[in-house]
């Protein structure tokens, strides 16, 4: 996947030739061709799982480790040492596995006592078209006729302070990637970068420092857009200053002044207008002019907008026998041909489609039971 963002961000954001690329890479003009035309930014293939060997041992080795840590540098074991030890415990496997593991180890101990002991900076001024930041926040609004509370999505470019503020029931994995496309569609182009907190639906697991074990669906949409994800440090609210100030402003200028709405479709209309509106209502802090200003001046450094991202979520399903499947406490019809069998589900914010044997069998209007979801559940 790393590899075709690489491909990507060569052809789309540095405007690089294919013959170039082809060059670089060793790979034919008409592959890459193709894999540009079609937007593939997901391998097709599936890597096998193949265990180490330490995987077993991986817990005594760190152990090891962490004991050694309290000696003096006299008193340490070597990598080898501890290799030899583990042969005695019954590991079969090499040595290299070994010092690779004990490099690594040492490496994200040291990132972590940089990160926490000294400090880490992060710049507060932005050049054009540099990045953009994104946060979620909490709400209420009367939609067809009842006060309901709303997941909302908030999205600020860094320099000139253009934002979008959206509406939805949920904060899984298909709102996300709704919101993204929306963002970059009125902004009418695509950041360099994208500033986050730690959200389950982009970061699996928080390592040390600034390691992050980043979702598949999530790394498959930056890498659809050309753009590289960066995620705050745990905690630290103010590496993403500037969309934090955006909940909060968003409260009294917006959501107090909000009439009442047949639906959520058109209350995102709404809140689309009502921002372009405060672009040009609201001067730029830093810089001469309007929001709305600086935003034109910084359109010519975004990279241009590709096509949406298909942001489905899948969902393994069975067929029942009375021809229906479950999904989120809510049964939907499928051809009577397909009962028994199995079929893929891919979940978007505002339908569902149903799979099978590579073509799509049957749509449906989604139904969002919101009694029983919490906010950021993962799917």
């Amino acid at each position: 996947m790393g590899f075709l963002k690489v491909i990507r961000t060569w052809a789309l954001r540095d405007k690089m030739p294919i013959r170039e690329i082809a060059r670089r890479t060793g790979i034919s003009r008409n592959t890459i061709k193709k894999y540009l035309r079609e937007g593939i930014v997901e391998p097709a293939f599936q890597t096998p799982d193949r265990p180490s060997k330490l995987d077993p041992y991986v817990t005594q080795l760190t152990a090891w480790l962490v004991s050694d840590q309290r000696k003096s540098r006299k008193e340490r074991r070597t990598a080898k040492l501890m290799h030899a030890d583990l042969v005695k415990l019954g590991y079969e496997g090499s040595y290299e596995r070994v010092a690779a593991f004990v490099r690594e180890w040492k490496g994200e101990r040291l990132r972590a006592y940089h990160t926490t002991d000294r400090g880490t900076f992060v710049p507060l001024a932005f050049a054009p078209g540099e990045a953009f930041q994104f946060d979620w926040s909490e709400d209420w609004a009367y939609v067809g006729g009842e006060r309901i509370k709303l997941q909302v999505a908030h999205i600020k470019l860094s320099h000139s302070r253009a934002f979008l503020v959206r509406a939805y029931l949920l904060q899984t994995h298909e709102m996300l990637f709704d919101a993204h496309w929306h963002a970059f569609r009125v902004f009418e182009g695509v950041p360099g970068r994208g500033i986050y907190d730690n959200m389950k639906t982009a970061v699996d697991k928080v390592g040390l420092g600034k390691k992050r074990d980043v979702n598949a669906r999530f790394k498959a949409m930056t890498s659809h857009y050309v753009f590289d994800p960066e995620f705050c440090n745990p905690a630290a609210g103010w590496e993403k200053g500037q969309v934090e100030k955006n909940v909060r402003d968003a409260r009294h200028r917006m959501w107090q002044l909000m009439p009442a709405f047949p639906d959520l479709a058109a209350l995102n209309i709404w809140l689309e207008d009502r921002c372009k509106l405060l672009w040009t209502e609201t001067a730029h802090d830093k810089l001469l002019g309007s929001i709305a200003d600086v935003w034109e001046a910084e359109k010519p450094t975004l990279m241009p907008l590709p096509i949406m991202f298909d942001g489905f979520v899948e969902d393994r399903k069975r067929v029942s026998p009375t021809c229906l499947i479950s999904f989120d406490r809510t049964r939907y019809s499928v051809p009577a041909s397909f009962a028994n069998r199995p079929v893929s589900l891919r979940i978007y914010p505002e339908r569902l489609v149903v799979v099978a044997e590579g073509h799509v069998i049957c749509t449906h209007e989604r139904i969002i039971n919101r009694s029983h979801h919490q906010p950021g559940r993962v799917i």
